[in-house]
């Protein structure tokens, strides 16, 4: 496939380079990158960041923490695998729409059930390849994630001036609350167990413990995890108050990641989180989760550059001086300056030693910004829910 070079910044020539241009993606300073459409027909406008992972594609989209976002993926061959109904991480919203380097081949593996472009389709993903993603990648790092519009018109007609007028009128996730949007509506209950070749996703036999998991967006792998290290999981949505979440009598509490701002959220979760803390029930916080602990506790948390985005991080747990190789995917990060007396950092990022978790010395509470349920390491970072369990079971 011939690759399509981007628009100058100075252009004012909107034409596609030739009549098969079927997408573009037009960021906010100007810049516009014609491509190839996939997925569903149409526009979305969030911003553009990217991910550096080689494998979970599906996986990636599904993540509702991706909300309000577009993904460039950098390793450039993206549906090669195709999709299959069990790699899923929600069936709501999650990533707006996806940038790609090259055309989605025909898939080879044995476990695939539909093609990504087909599957993109059904789910109302909107998709653009042909784009030089190196260029794209190296933009963001320098300037940070910018706000974008991907159109894809089968018949190749773009109204360029407003897609770009578009994307600057977009407010960004700085101070906006996308936990509403992804949250369940109503509370229920989690037995499902990781999955093993073979067999499948197993069910949870003998229980250990009754977890209560705060819903921000919840991943499915976090709660088999959780089920898998012997929680009986009950998820409740974003806004249920503490006292509804202490009546449930659970023996461990769970904050969930989820997309958006933590401090927007933290609005009506942070009062919340402060008064389970004073219960003395164990704690556990997963990526805005561990925000929102940390925002409970008095903490600060800002936005990034450009975010972490991947799953080849490396992370130094301080408990055991072992080098964790994690998932990543957020754009807000806590200050570890602003952290009380109380708290201890409990891991960090090697890459930029910004904080990916923390301890409080004062309660059974403890929180991580990377994801030990998805598997770069592969399962370098599993042992979090266990240690999560004998927290429960001390305390019980």
């Amino acid at each position: 496939m011939t690759q399509i070079k981007s628009a100058p910044l100075d252009n004012t020539d909107y034409s596609p380079p030739h009549k098969d241009i079927t997408a573009v993606l037009v960021l906010e300073d100007g810049q516009v990158f014609w491509g190839y459409g996939i997925g569903k027909a149409g526009d979305v406008v969030g911003e553009v960041c990217f991910n550096t992972a080689m494998t979970g594609y599906q996986e990636i989209l599904t993540d509702p923490s991706y909300t309000g976002q577009i993904i460039t993926f950098t390793f450039p061959h993206i549906g090669n695998v195709g999709t299959n109904p069990e790699d899923i991480e929600t069936t709501g919203p999650a990533a707006l729409g996806m940038v790609i380097r090259e055309d989605i081949t025909s898939p080879s593996n044995f476990r695939n059930n539909q093609p990504l472009n087909d599957w993109c389709r059904e789910r109302g993903l909107v998709g653009i390849s042909g784009v030089d993603t190196r260029r794209l990648t190296r933009f963001i790092r320098i300037n940070g994630a910018p706000n974008g519009v991907i159109c894809h018109n089968p018949e190749g007609r773009f109204d360029i001036p407003a897609l770009l007028e578009k994307a600057r009128a977009w407010p960004g996730l700085k101070g906006m609350d996308l936990a509403l949007d992804v949250t369940c509506k109503e509370p229920y209950s989690w037995e499902e167990s990781c999955w093993s070749l073979g067999t499948g996703y197993g069910k949870l036999e003998q229980p250990r413990a009754h977890v209560v998991a705060v819903d921000y967006g919840i991943k499915r792998n976090i709660l088999r995890c959780l089920a898998s290290a012997g929680a009986r999981v009950t998820v409740v949505p974003a806004q249920t108050s503490a006292e509804d979440i202490l009546a449930l009598k659970p023996d461990g509490i769970f904050l969930s990641n989820g997309p958006g701002d933590p401090a927007a959220t933290g609005v009506y979760a942070i009062p919340v989180i402060r008064t389970l803390l004073d219960s003395g029930i164990p704690m556990f916080g997963i990526c805005l989760g561990h925000q929102l602990l940390a925002l409970a506790m008095g903490g600060k948390t800002e936005k990034m550059h450009q975010g972490h985005r991947g799953a080849n991080h490396p992370v130094m747990d301080y408990n055991t001086n072992k080098v964790e190789i994690t998932s990543m995917n957020h754009g807000f990060v806590v200050d570890k300056e602003s952290l009380p007396e109380n708290a201890r950092i409990s891991h960090i990022s090697l890459f930029d030693q910004t904080l990916c978790g923390l301890e409080l010395t004062d309660r059974p509470a403890f929180s991580v910004q990377h994801h030990p349920e998805a598997s770069p390491g592969p399962k370098d970072s599993h042992y979090l829910f266990d240690r999560f369990m004998e927290m429960i079971e001390k305390h019980a």
